[in-house]
C-alpha cells in the first residue's frame, strides 16, 4: 500500500503535485482510521446547473475559450469529470427574466406550448456540454409553473428583497410557506403534468434526454423570483397526475427539492402509497442538509441527491470555498449519492435579475472577455476528478479529533482520500489503511487528495 498521487490546493497555490508517500511504521495509534470493511452508499456522480445567466456569461467568450471550459468540466479524465447536470423547466432565479413554455391563460390543451425561448440559451448550453459528455445524465425541476396556474396569478411569491428591483407583485399577491400556491384543481394539475410531459418530449427532439424530474424547486420557499409553494398534500395530488406520464417516458421522479429541516414534509408525501410508489429518490439542498442522516435511516430504498450547493455572495473568495468544502464533506458523509454545484458560470459579481449576487465555478469578466476558474471549482474538483461513478463512500474514524476528510473506494479498487487542513500551520497526520500507515504532512490551510494503491 502506498499513496501513488498527492494533489494539494490552497488559496494561493492550486492543484500542486506533491508526489508519492510510502508506508511508515505504526508507532502509535493513527490519527485517522479508514474503514475499508464498511462501504456505504454508491456515488452516482457530480455536476452543476445549466441556467440562462450562465450561458449569457459564456457567450461573451470566443468559441475556443468555451471549448476549453467545457473540456475541463466534462471531458472524461480531464478535469471535473462531471457526469450529472441539472436544468430548470423554464425560468429560474438565474434566468434573464421570467418566462414559461405556456403563457396563454386558460390554455389547458397546451396549444401554445413552445420551448423556442430556450433555443438561444439552455439548448446550446447543454449541447456544448454534451460534446464532451454525450452520456451526461440530466434532470430537471421547475421554479414555478406558468403564472396563470398560480393562485396569485404571478410568477413571484414575495416582495423583492433588494431596493430597485421591480416585479409588479402587489402586497395582496404575497404568498406564504405552508400553503399551496398552485391552484388545487384537477384540471390545472392534469395540465401541469402534461406540461412536464411536453417539456420532456420537446427536449428529446433536440437530442437532450431528461432522465429524472423533481416537482418543484424548494417547495416551501415563497421567493421574490419565480417560485411556488406546495404542501405535502398538494404535491401528492400533483404526483398522482405526473407519475403515469413520466412512467410512459421512462423518466424517474424524485421528491424535492427539500430545503427545510422538517422530515414531516417528506413523510407527508411518502405516506401516500401512489406517490411513494412513483418516487425513487429525494433531492435535498440548503437547510435540508440536517435531514440527511434521518432520510438515510428512514428511507434506505431511496437515493439521496444533494441538488444545489449554497450560492455564496458573488465574491468567490477562499473563505467561502472553505465553507463549500464543509458542505460537500457533510452531505457525502451523511449519505448523498450525488453532489451538484449551482451556477456553472456567471459574469463577475454574479448578480441576478432579482438582485442576488452568487458564486460560480467559472467567472467571466465582461470588460476583457476573459475567464477564470474559481476557488470553489478546485474544491469540487478535488473530489469529482478522482471519484468515479459507482464508487462507494468509505467511513473514517478518529479518536483524536481528525474529522475533516472524505474517503471513497473506486470500482477499480483504488482508494481516494480527501483531507482538509483548516489550520494556519502544516499538519502531520497518520492514516491507517488496512494494516499499514501513511503519514503525510498537509500544507497549511489546504485541501489534499490522495490516490492510494491498496
Amino acid at each position: 500500500m502506498k499513496i501513488t498521487s498527492w494533489t494539494s490546493t490552497s488559496e494561493h497555490e492550486r492543484w500542486r503535485d506533491l508526489g508519492t508517500v510510502d508506508p511508515a511504521p505504526i508507532g502509535r495509534i493513527p490519527d485517522v482510521l479508514v474503514q475499508l470493511d464498511d462501504p456505504q452508499q454508491e456515488i452516482e456522480g457530480f455536476g452543476a446547473t445549466f441556467n440562462e445567466l450562465g450561458w449569457t456569461s459564456l457567450s461573451r467568450l470566443t468559441a475556443e475559450q468555451r471549448a476549453e471550459i467545457f473540456r475541463e468540466l466534462y471531458a472524461p479524465g480531464t478535469g471535473a469529470n462531471f457526469t450529472i447536470g441539472r436544468m430548470p423547466i423554464a425560468a429560474n432565479d438565474f434566468a434573464r427574466d421570467y418566462y414559461s413554455y405556456a403563457e396563454v391563460p386558460g390554455d389547458f390543451a397546451l396549444e401554445h406550448f413552445s420551448i423556442d425561448h430556450d433555443r438561444d440559451s439552455l439548448i446550446p448550453y447543454i449541447h456544448a456540454a454534451q460534446q464532451y459528455a454525450p452520456d451526461l445524465r440530466l434532470w430537471a425541476s421547475p421554479w414555478c409553473p406558468p403564472q396563470w396556474m398560480k393562485t396569485n396569478g404571478h410568477y413571484a411569491s414575495s416582495l423583492p428583497w433588494v431596493d430597485g428591483v421591480e416585479t409588479g407583485l402587489r402586497p395582496d399577491q404575497v404568498q406564504v410557506e405552508g400553503t399551496d400556491s398552485f391552484i388545487q384543481d384537477e384540471r390545472y394539475l392534469a395540465t401541469y403534468a402534461d406540461y412536464f410531459a411536453r417539456f420532456i418530449d420537446a427536449y428529446a427532439a433536440e437530442g437532450i434526454d431528461i432522465r429524472m424530474v423533481m416537482p418543484q424547486n424548494e417547495f416551501n420557499s415563497a421567493q421574490p423570483y419565480p417560485s411556488c409553494t406546495w404542501t405535502p398534500a398538494g404535491l401528492v395530488a400533483f404526483i398522482r397526475q405526473l407519475a403515469p406520464r413520466m412512467r410512459e417516458r421512462g423518466v424517474q421522479i424524485f421528491l424535492g427539492t427539500v430545503e427545510r429541516p422538517d422530515e414531516s414534509l417528506v413523510a407527508g408525501v411518502l405516506a401516500d402509497p401512489v406517490a411513494a410508489e412513483a418516487i425513487s429518490g429525494i433531492g435535498v439542498q440548503w437547510h435540508g442538509k440536517t435531514l440527511m442522516p434521518f432520510l438515510r435511516r428512514d428511507y434506505p430504498g431511496l437515493r439521496l441527491f444533494q441538488t444545489e450547493q449554497e450560492c455564496g455572495d458573488g465574491a468567490n473568495d477562499w473563505r467561502y470555498a472553505r465553507y463549500a468544502w464543509r458542505l460537500m464533506r457533510d452531505f457525502l458523509n451523511d449519505g448523498a449519492n450525488a453532489y451538484q454545484y449551482w451556477n456553472l458560470s456567471l459574469d463577475r459579481g454574479g448578480v441576478s435579475r432579482w438582485g442576488w449576487s452568487q458564486n460560480s465555478l467559472v467567472v467571466v469578466d465582461p470588460d476583457t472577455a476573459r475567464y477564470e476558474f474559481t476557488h470553489e471549482y478546485y474544491v469540487l474538483k478535488h473530489v469529482s476528478h478522482y471519484v468515479r461513478p459507482g464508487a462507494r463512500l468509505v467511513p473514517t474514524l478518529s479518536y483524536a479529533g481528525y474529522e475533516n476528510q472524505l474517503a471513497f473506494r473506486n470500482p477499480d479498487g483504488s482508494l481516494i482520500l480527501v483531507m482538509q487542513n483548516d489550520t494556519a500551520q502544516e499538519m502531520p497526520v497518520s492514516i491507517l489503511i488496512g494494516d499499514q500507515v501513511v503519514s503525510p504532512v498537509l500544507p497549511a490551510d489546504s485541501l489534499s487528495t490522495f490516490v492510494v494503491e491498496v
